[in-house]
């Protein structure tokens, strides 16, 4: 097993009891950005130069629970999420050490990072900046004046990870409002685009090393809930928390 699976698997089982323990929602949408965020954390963030921000504020448990495997938070702090006095908000919060930028509000991850990226640029920083945005985030206007800024300034210090789902608050994102032919849509605003296996570490791992003489998009295609059966692909699990015997079976199912 890699370190990245040993590390996905510590990360998925510590989402699953700290959302039954708080009653938190949004377990889906943390469960699907694990082996992304594994990978970033695990390869590419260890070095104090390059700056990460979650887009997507509303899947923080997972970035909490990494936070904690990293040492940044304890075992203490993490079980305080959601809680009254907490800085373990249900939404992304730059009180929790490791935290850059406060998000929830959808489409402000990315002009923000975008911002950084021209500051370090102008510097002649060597520093990377990574955003990682849901699917249907990309129905906030923001994220696309920020790619043509992006292509404008040609950003090439920055990577864009799409935590492409295909699931969407109360629906699927072909529903909502369809966003193919994603791909092109990107190319189209002068970024390089790959689309990959979120779930696959070589992959996530050869991506984002990934050399771009252009703004780099990656285009993770994951599963919502990956990691339990029952709750992969369903929509339900956007904003169910867990009871107590879905609880004892998702826990479980992620031993399997």
């Amino acid at each position: 097993m890699s370190k990245y699976k040993k590390l996905s698997f510590k990360i998925r089982r510590s989402i699953l009891k700290t959302a039954f323990s708080s009653q938190a929602n949004h377990i889906g949408s943390s469960l699907s950005i694990v082996d992304i965020l594994s990978v970033l954390y695990g390869r590419f963030l260890k070095s104090t130069k390059n700056l990460f921000i979650l887009s997507k504020g509303h899947g923080c448990l997972a970035q909490y629970c990494v936070l904690k495997e990293m040492g940044l938070i304890s075992d203490k702090t993490l079980k305080t999420f959601g809680k009254n006095n907490s800085i373990l908000m249900s939404h992304s919060s730059h009180k929790v050490p490791g935290v850059h930028f406060s998000t929830g509000s959808l489409g402000h991850g990315l002009p923000v990072s975008a911002g950084i990226a021209l500051g370090n640029k102008i510097e002649k920083s060597k520093s990377r900046v990574f955003v990682l945005l849901s699917d249907g985030e990309l129905n906030e206007g923001s994220n696309w004046e920020s790619l043509l800024f992006c292509s404008h300034h040609n950003l090439n210090n920055l990577t864009i990870i799409i935590d492409y789902n295909k699931i969407q608050s109360i629906d699927f994102v072909k529903n909502t409002l369809a966003i193919e032919p994603i791909e092109k849509k990107f190319e189209s605003f002068g970024c390089k685009v790959l689309s990959i296996d979120g779930h696959n570490h070589k992959q996530l791992l050869k991506s984002l090393s990934y050399k771009s003489s252009k703004v780099l998009v990656i285009i993770a295609n994951t599963i919502k809930g990956k990691g339990v059966k029952f709750m992969e692909n369903t929509i339900l699990w956007h904003y169910k928390p867990l009871s107590i015997t879905h609880f004892e079976r998702a826990i479980k199912e992620l031993k399997q």
